[in-house]
Protein backbone atom coordinates (compact mmCIF):
# COMPACT_ATOMS: atom_id res chain seq x y z
CA UNK A 1 0.00 0.00 0.00
CA UNK A 2 1.35 3.39 -0.91
CA UNK A 3 1.66 5.86 1.90
CA UNK A 4 -0.44 8.97 1.28
CA UNK A 5 1.29 11.68 -0.68
CA UNK A 6 2.33 14.83 1.15
CA UNK A 7 0.82 18.17 0.16
CA UNK A 8 3.61 19.18 -2.23
CA UNK A 9 3.98 15.64 -3.59
CA UNK A 10 0.25 15.65 -4.34
CA UNK A 11 0.47 19.05 -6.05
CA UNK A 12 3.27 17.75 -8.28
CA UNK A 13 1.57 14.41 -9.01
CA UNK A 14 -1.69 16.21 -9.80
CA UNK A 15 0.05 17.96 -12.66
CA UNK A 16 1.78 14.80 -13.87
CA UNK A 17 -1.55 12.95 -13.84
CA UNK A 18 -3.53 15.78 -15.45
CA UNK A 19 -1.04 16.42 -18.22
CA UNK A 20 -0.69 12.68 -18.90
CA UNK A 21 2.61 13.09 -20.73
CA UNK A 22 6.29 13.23 -19.82
CA UNK A 23 6.98 16.47 -17.91
CA UNK A 24 10.05 18.38 -16.83
CA UNK A 25 10.81 19.95 -13.48
CA UNK A 26 10.69 23.37 -15.21
CA UNK A 27 7.13 22.78 -16.50
CA UNK A 28 5.89 21.71 -13.08
CA UNK A 29 7.72 24.61 -11.42
CA UNK A 30 6.18 27.20 -13.74
CA UNK A 31 2.69 25.84 -13.14
CA UNK A 32 3.16 25.66 -9.36
CA UNK A 33 4.48 29.23 -9.31
CA UNK A 34 1.06 30.45 -10.45
CA UNK A 35 -0.23 29.39 -7.02
CA UNK A 36 2.77 29.76 -4.69
CA UNK A 37 6.34 30.90 -4.42
CA UNK A 38 8.55 27.85 -4.83
CA UNK A 39 12.15 27.19 -5.85
CA UNK A 40 13.31 25.06 -8.77
CA UNK A 41 15.43 22.95 -6.42
CA UNK A 42 12.41 22.22 -4.22
CA UNK A 43 10.39 20.89 -7.16
CA UNK A 44 13.43 18.96 -8.41
CA UNK A 45 13.86 17.33 -4.97
CA UNK A 46 10.16 16.42 -4.76
CA UNK A 47 10.21 14.88 -8.23
CA UNK A 48 13.39 12.96 -7.40
CA UNK A 49 11.74 11.70 -4.20
CA UNK A 50 8.65 10.64 -6.19
CA UNK A 51 10.96 8.76 -8.54
CA UNK A 52 12.73 7.01 -5.66
CA UNK A 53 9.35 6.08 -4.14
CA UNK A 54 8.19 4.59 -7.45
CA UNK A 55 5.48 7.13 -8.29
CA UNK A 56 7.16 8.34 -11.48
CA UNK A 57 9.71 7.00 -13.92
CA UNK A 58 12.15 9.28 -15.63
CA UNK A 59 14.15 9.43 -18.82
CA UNK A 60 17.15 11.64 -19.39
CA UNK A 61 16.74 14.37 -21.97
CA UNK A 62 19.95 16.36 -22.28
CA UNK A 63 20.89 17.51 -18.79
CA UNK A 64 17.34 17.20 -17.47
CA UNK A 65 14.79 14.43 -16.95
CA UNK A 66 11.28 13.91 -18.23
CA UNK A 67 9.00 12.33 -15.64
CA UNK A 68 5.97 10.11 -16.32
CA UNK A 69 3.43 8.74 -13.82
CA UNK A 70 3.74 5.02 -13.10
CA UNK A 71 0.02 4.66 -12.32
CA UNK A 72 -3.15 6.76 -12.43
CA UNK A 73 -4.71 8.96 -9.76
CA UNK A 74 -7.66 6.55 -9.79
CA UNK A 75 -5.35 3.63 -8.93
CA UNK A 76 -3.74 5.69 -6.16
CA UNK A 77 -7.15 6.65 -4.72
CA UNK A 78 -8.35 3.05 -4.93
CA UNK A 79 -5.26 1.81 -3.08
CA UNK A 80 -5.83 4.36 -0.30
CA UNK A 81 -9.50 3.40 0.02
CA UNK A 82 -8.64 -0.30 0.03
CA UNK A 83 -6.04 0.18 2.75
CA UNK A 84 -8.45 2.18 4.91
CA UNK A 85 -11.15 -0.45 4.44
CA UNK A 86 -8.82 -3.37 5.20
CA UNK A 87 -7.58 -1.80 8.42
CA UNK A 88 -11.12 -1.39 9.78
CA UNK A 89 -12.17 -3.76 12.55
CA UNK A 90 -15.68 -3.74 11.01
CA UNK A 91 -15.39 -3.39 7.21
CA UNK A 92 -19.16 -3.52 6.60
CA UNK A 93 -19.78 -0.70 9.08
CA UNK A 94 -16.94 1.31 7.53
CA UNK A 95 -18.53 0.93 4.09
CA UNK A 96 -21.96 1.94 5.37
CA UNK A 97 -20.45 5.03 7.03
CA UNK A 98 -18.50 5.83 3.86
CA UNK A 99 -21.60 5.47 1.68
CA UNK A 100 -23.46 7.75 4.11
CA UNK A 101 -20.88 10.50 3.51
CA UNK A 102 -21.32 10.39 -0.27
CA UNK A 103 -23.12 13.03 -2.28
CA UNK A 104 -25.88 12.00 -4.67
CA UNK A 105 -23.40 12.27 -7.56
CA UNK A 106 -20.90 10.04 -5.77
CA UNK A 107 -23.59 7.44 -5.02
CA UNK A 108 -24.54 7.43 -8.71
CA UNK A 109 -20.87 6.95 -9.63
CA UNK A 110 -20.75 4.06 -7.16
CA UNK A 111 -23.82 2.48 -8.77
CA UNK A 112 -22.19 2.83 -12.19
CA UNK A 113 -18.96 1.26 -10.92
CA UNK A 114 -20.81 -1.67 -9.37
CA UNK A 115 -22.64 -2.25 -12.68
CA UNK A 116 -19.28 -2.42 -14.45
CA UNK A 117 -17.61 -4.71 -11.91
CA UNK A 118 -20.61 -6.92 -11.18
CA UNK A 119 -22.88 -7.37 -14.22
CA UNK A 120 -26.54 -8.09 -13.57
CA UNK A 121 -27.23 -11.66 -12.46
CA UNK A 122 -29.55 -13.89 -14.44
CA UNK A 123 -33.13 -12.96 -13.70
CA UNK A 124 -32.27 -9.39 -12.63
CA UNK A 125 -33.48 -6.58 -14.84
CA UNK A 126 -30.75 -4.76 -16.74
CA UNK A 127 -32.38 -1.45 -15.76
CA UNK A 128 -32.61 -2.26 -12.05
CA UNK A 129 -30.13 -0.19 -10.08
CA UNK A 130 -27.22 -2.26 -8.83
CA UNK A 131 -26.63 -2.23 -5.10
CA UNK A 132 -23.29 -2.91 -3.51
CA UNK A 133 -23.36 -6.16 -1.50
CA UNK A 134 -23.05 -4.26 1.80
CA UNK A 135 -26.22 -2.30 1.01
CA UNK A 136 -28.43 -5.29 0.14
CA UNK A 137 -31.01 -6.28 2.72
CA UNK A 138 -30.30 -9.42 4.70
CA UNK A 139 -31.86 -12.45 3.10
CA UNK A 140 -31.49 -10.98 -0.39
CA UNK A 141 -31.08 -13.93 -2.72
CA UNK A 142 -28.50 -12.00 -4.72
CA UNK A 143 -26.31 -11.27 -1.71
CA UNK A 144 -23.16 -13.34 -1.37
CA UNK A 145 -22.96 -15.65 1.62
CA UNK A 146 -21.07 -14.22 4.61
CA UNK A 147 -17.40 -15.04 4.81
CA UNK A 148 -16.46 -17.66 7.40
CA UNK A 149 -15.49 -16.14 10.71
CA UNK A 150 -17.15 -12.76 10.03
Amino acid sequence: MPRPLGELEDAVMTRVWQWNRPVTVREVLEDLQQERSIAYTTVMTVMDNLHQKGWVRREAEGRAYRYTAVSTRAAYSAALMNEAWQTSDNPAAALVAFFGMMSAEQREALRDAVRIVQPASEGESESAPAQPPAARPEGDAGAPPPEPGR
